[in-house]
């Protein structure tokens, strides 16, 4: 097995400046660093990480615990705190929690057995409780999308209520006045947050808020599909549905389908977070969609100026603007007295064989 001596004696320099090169530290000539790292290249030579870990009290590595990495939203955000780790030579570890606090509280003991530098998070609940271990152990935390409640840490979050409120209000500009809200479980800010954005809008209206049009469930397209079959079933002078996600909004598109209506044409449909290619549905969905990618490159940052001492002194609270991104799944203004929506004829210059306006 190749050992850093033998990298030293390749590269004609000493094992501390081997080592020096692979921690990337300075003062470093750069023909040197070169010559380092071509002998490791050719020799194939791979670190003890155990034993650096060991010596620097350092792992390099955080743990990133996320709800659903099959949600593209999530997808998107893991992404960027990759990113910016493996730029600064970290390894993430990816947890999917599955919304399941006893899978969460595994992970999070995981990623203190196994001497995680740094954990982000996006927990299933907004109690610090459930977050002790890591408060205990003083590991340096930040927490993406959602809130924690009694425990002031860093966090990086989309505008959850803004986003919500601006679909509402496009919806409510098209004619709308029964408008229904498929959201998460009221144990996770993010969802609360959306619910009210959803009342802001409907209250700036001068519309009442009817709690009976308030549905929580998960945050899952099967959770969509029931509540939103219930909805259809329940009230049916309902016009259009606010879903929370973009899970929760394809249980709500079969539900509608089901039932034998069409979106736009009798109900309209707007949704929290986007898909990373929607080219090929229709209805297109319009969507408040937040800056996923930037959000765990910001988290990720966050994280690693704390690691590197460099961060500010008290936790940072960012809050990253959502963009409304309108398409074709409100269909055009809702007319009193008519008995289907209209829908323009054509999306982005594409005819849509089939449909009228």
């Amino acid at each position: 097995m190749t050992t850093i001596t033998d990298v030293a004696r390749r590269a004609g320099v000493s094992p501390v400046t081997v080592s020096r090169v692979m921690n990337s530290a300075a003062h470093v000539r750069p023909e040197t660093r070169v010559r380092v790292e071509q002998a490791i290249a050719e020799l194939g030579y791979l670190p003890n990480t155990v034993a650096r870990s060991l010596r620097s009290k350092r792992t390099r590595s955080l743990a990133l615990l996320l709800p659903d990495i099959t949600n593209p939203f999530w997808t998107t955000v893991a992404r960027g705190v990759e990113d910016s780790a493996q730029a600064l030579d970290y390894t993430v570890f990816v947890c999917n929690t599955d919304e399941d606090p006893r899978k969460q509280q595994r992970y999070l003991e995981l990623a203190v057995s196994q001497r995680a530098d740094g954990v982000l998070i996006a927990a299933c609940h907004s109690d610090a409780a459930a977050l002790r271990v890591l408060r205990e152990r003083e590991v340096p935390t930040v927490v993406i999308d959602r809130r924690i409640e009694g425990w002031d840490v860093d966090c990086v979050l989309g505008d959850s209520t803004g986003g919500a409120r601006a679909l509402v209000q496009h919806l409510i500009a098209l004619g709308h006045r029964r408008i229904a809200a498929i959201s998460g479980p009221a144990a996770t800010s993010t969802a609360e947050d959306r619910v009210t954005g959803y009342c802001r809008a409907l209250a700036e209206a001068g519309l009442p808020v009817d709690d009976s049009l308030i549905r929580r469930g998960q945050f899952r397209t099967c959770a969509g599909e029931e509540l939103a079959r219930s909805l259809l079933a329940e009230a049916g002078d309902l016009t259009a549905i606010f879903a929370a996600n973009n899970a929760i909004a394809l249980g709500a598109i079969d539900a509608v389908l089901a039932a034998g209506r069409r979106i736009p044409h009798d109900i309209a449909l707007v949704a929290f977070d986007d898909f990373v290619d929607c080219s090929h549905l229709f209805p297109f969905l319009t969507a408040a969609v937040q800056p996923a990618y930037d959000m765990g490159c910001e988290a990720a940052r966050l994280l690693l100026a704390r690691l590197a001492g460099s961060g500010p002194a008290r936790p940072q609270h960012i809050v990253l603007p959502c963009r409304l991104v309108v398409r074709h799944s409100c269909g055009s203004r809702l007319h009193a007295g008519a008995e289907t929506l209209s829908l323009p004829s054509t999306v982005t210059g594409l005819p849509l064989p089939g449909y009228r306006g």
